[in-house]
């Protein structure tokens, strides 16, 4: 039986999903890769690599040594340096790419958001007037609030942020999703939250927070997804969880064993 070679670039939790429906499939051979970034990553039951490529042209190298036949980009949302890459290697290399893409979050009624470009622009949105502000933006993304020293701030990240990206006043919660409604309205409450700062992820790991600003009539500045790659000249498809992922994959093998006479 034809195995197709699939490379999954990680740091999603469809990117663990995905994993999880291919251990053990004969048509495929998987490796998910994660960038490095967090020290603990929940690890997938098939096989797996960590660190980077050394840019686009690490990348197409090695596609081209390990053979790969598709490329399945399963980043996060915000990871649009990688995002990038991975078109630009898939067009150089030739190889069929899928983004693996979460839809986004939309605000419902009650909710009340602030939309916003990027971080600098949510640490303005909170204004001059002191505030409890709760930031679920990871660990990378701080040091702009550095510019909002007003603000008392409860940061919650799965691994510490390093003491010079902290603003000031700033309390640390260690925690990895999914989280429930009722934790995070108890955190809310708890916290005397009155802003809460976040990234507009999507999926539902992490959505219970807006339902309880929602609730609680807390504020939500939104940061917006950065630009999505340019898709020409590349053989990309789209897909928006791991079922979908996997039904690509799947007719991936079957156009490659049909042309193989497999």
């Amino acid at each position: 039986m034809l195995s197709l070679r699939v490379l999954i670039l990680g740091g999603a939790g469809e990117a663990a999903e995905l994993g999880r429906r291919l251990a053990g499939d004969a048509r495929f051979a998987p490796v998910l890769s994660f960038a490095g970034r967090t020290r603990a990553p929940s690890l997938p039951p098939i096989p797996y690599r960590i660190g980077g490529f050394g840019g686009v042209e690490g990348l197409v190298q090695w596609m081209s040594e390990h053979q790969c036949d598709a490329l399945v980009c399963a980043t996060h949302p915000f990871a649009g340096q990688m995002r990038r890459h991975a078109v630009e290697a898939a067009r150089r290399g030739g190889r069929p790419l899928l983004m693996l893409e979460r839809p986004a979050w939309v605000p419902a009624a009650g909710d009340r958001w602030i939309e916003v470009a990027d971080m600098a622009a949510a640490a303005r949105a909170l204004g001059d007037k002191p505030r409890r502000v709760l930031l679920t933006i990871g660990q990378k993304d701080l040091a702009p609030f550095r510019a909002a020293p007003q603000h008392s701030y409860v940061i919650r990240s799965i691994e510490r942020p390093s003491a010079e990206s902290l603003p000031p006043h700033a309390e640390l919660i260690s925690a990895r999703g999914p989280f429930t409604a009722a934790d995070e309205r108890a955190l809310l409450l708890a916290g005397r939250i009155e802003a809460l700062v976040t990234k507009n992820s999507g999926g539902a790991a992490t959505a219970a927070k807006l339902a309880a600003a929602c609730e609680l009539g807390v504020d939500v500045v939104m940061v917006q997804r950065p630009p999505a790659p340019d898709l020409d000249g590349a053989d990309v498809d789209v897909a928006t969880d791991a079922a979908g992922a996997l039904a690509w994959l799947v007719a991936r093998h079957d156009e490659a064993s049909r042309r193989r006479g497999v």
